[in-house]
């Protein structure tokens, strides 16, 4: 992804973003149940809460990931700015998926500490999968 991107289109439809999207979800979920399993909630069992931790996390990526591109072929031709947008991407996901859960709409409440782990442990698997999507399906 470059600036000469400022001006296209920020998402594009295509079997390469699709796919993207859908590594990302997987990769979030996976982020959200390993949490929930951690705090002794069964994700396969509690699935209604599940869906509520993972709601506003699944709300800031699309935000962000839609505005700056990231789901755009250009945004994993190279693994190293692959990795960098993701990684910034996620964390001002995180940013955002903390004042969705300071509200009554979401369960849980906005903490530090939840937002670094958030950051790291999430931030590592979209990382992981969009360096491998770079590697793959990268132009």
């Amino acid at each position: 992804m470059s600036v000469s991107t400022a001006g296209e289109r920020r998402i594009e439809f295509s079997m390469t973003t699709a796919m993207l999207a859908l590594g990302d979800i997987v990769a979030i979920t996976l982020f959200v149940a390993a949490g929930e399993y951690t705090h002794g909630f069964n994700p396969l069992v509690d699935v209604g809460r599940v869906a509520g931790t993972l709601a506003p996390f699944l709300i800031g990526w699309v935000l962000i990931a839609g505005v700056s591109g990231l789901y755009a072929e250009s945004s994993i031709d190279s693994i190293r700015g692959a990795l960098g947008w993701t990684f910034l991407g996620w964390v001002l996901a995180v940013v955002i998926a903390q004042a969705l859960r300071a509200t009554t709409v979401f369960h849980g409440n906005a903490a530090v500490t939840f937002a670094l782990v958030s950051i790291g442990v999430g931030g590592c698997l979209l990382c992981l999968w969009r360096g491998i999507a770079s590697l793959l399906l990268g132009r």
